[in-house]
């Protein structure tokens, strides 16, 4: 028994990335990064972002400009 996926990929096989843009019905760009993708690293799951995370979220941020404009008010 072959899934819908394992069909259409073996349907992919020798097709234009204009033809497997028409007939998934998606833009031809994204084909062409799926494809490229797939080249690259052997997969098209989404990778985790590199370097390190950063110690203050944007909210943390805000949050902080926040309680310094507060305390600047309330020292004057």
């Amino acid at each position: 028994m072959q899934t819908a996926s394992t069909n259409i990929g073996e349907r992919m096989g020798n097709k234009s990335i204009r033809d497997i843009s028409w007939l998934l019905n998606i833009p031809r760009s994204t084909v062409s990064g799926i494809i490229t993708k797939w080249k690259q690293l052997g997969t098209t799951v989404t990778q985790p972002p590199s370097g390190r995370p950063r110690h203050m979220t944007g909210r943390g941020q805000c949050m902080l400009k926040r309680a310094e404009v507060t305390n600047c008010l309330q020292s004057q």
